[in-house]
């Protein structure tokens, strides 16, 4: 029964953590919607087709980074002194992961053309990369704060 208890702890702790990272990612995602919506000046009507393939676009971006470029990195801190056909391999495995991030990008602005004008797709690189740049500066700001606090 004593070994249940730190077990317990330890899950309640674990599942807590997730779903206020859970809750921290919909905020980013909430913020991000908004503020690209502005910056795009997105007319109602707009905005309801743009969507969906924005999002659909983001998916599949997460799912190329997390699951193949996060297990190649895994894979390059495991094993720094690999030998020459097991970095011929990773790149291989690198370069597909790119590929496929660079067609996903190339499907995004063709389905968006038919959505927005272009210099709305324009502006919305511009917008994605000005809210990252807003993002962590106050994500710097907050570890800033809490290493002031400790």
């Amino acid at each position: 029964m004593k070994k249940i208890i730190p077990i317990l702890v330890l899950l309640v702790s674990i599942n807590s953590f997730a779903q206020r990272g859970g809750k921290m990612n919909e905020r980013i995602k909430a913020q991000k919607t908004a503020f690209i919506t502005e910056k795009l000046d997105l007319s109602s009507e707009e905005a309801e087709k743009f969507w969906p393939i924005y999002n659909a676009f983001e998916e599949k971006r997460e799912k190329i980074k997390s699951e193949d470029l996060r297990a190649i990195k895994m894979q390059i801190r495991r094993n720094p002194d690999m030998s020459e056909s097991e970095a011929d391999k990773l790149l291989e495995k690198i370069l597909k992961a790119e590929k496929e991030l660079h067609t996903a990008k190339l499907k995004l602005v063709n389905d968006l053309k038919s959505v927005i004008s272009s210099i709305k797709i324009i502006k919305l690189r511009a917008a994605e990369d000005e809210f990252n740049r807003i993002l962590l500066e106050k994500l710097r700001e907050m570890r800033q704060k809490r290493a002031n606090r400790n």
